[in-house]
C-alpha cells in the first residue's frame, strides 16, 4: 500500500483491505475516512466490514462517499469538519488515492 502525504499527519491512499488496516494500525494511524462508494468494483471491501476491523484495531473509521465531479460546497464543508475533528494521523482512502487527494485539496481551498 502506498500513501501520499497531503499535510502533516494527513495521508491519501488507494482502496484499503483488511491487511492494509492491520498495517496502518501498526503505523499508529488513528483515523480513516473512506471517500469511495461501496460496490464500485468486484472484490472491493465494504465500508461496514472495514469499519468493524478498524474499530477492533482501535481506529476511528468514517465512510464519506463523494464524487468530486458533483461535490457541493456543503459536501466539502462537511468533509473538512469531519477531518478537522478526527484524531491524527489521518488516512483518507479511495480507489486509487487520487479521488481522496482531490477532495482534500478542494476542502482546503474553502
Amino acid at each position: 500500500m502506498r500513501a501520499l502525504e497531503l499535510a502533516p499527519q494527513v495521508y491519501a491512499s488507494g482502496q484499503l483491505f483488511e491487511h492494509d488496516l492491520r498495517l496502518v494500525a501498526k503505523e499508529e494511524v488513528r483515523s480513516i475516512v473512506n471517500t469511495r462508494s461501496d460496490g464500485e468494483l468486484m472484490g472491493q471491501a465494504s465500508s461496514a466490514d472495514l469499519a468493524k476491523i478498524a474499530e477492533e484495531l482501535g481506529m476511528t473509521y468514517v465512510h464519506f462517499p463523494v464524487e468530486p465531479k458533483s461535490i457541493t460546497r456543503q459536501d466539502l464543508e462537511a468533509f473538512a469538519k469531519i477531518c478537522d475533528e478526527l484524531e491524527r494521523p489521518l488516512l483518507i482512502c479511495s480507489g486509487s488515492g487520487a479521488h481522496s487527494a482531490r477532495i482534500w485539496e478542494m476542502a482546503e481551498s474553502l
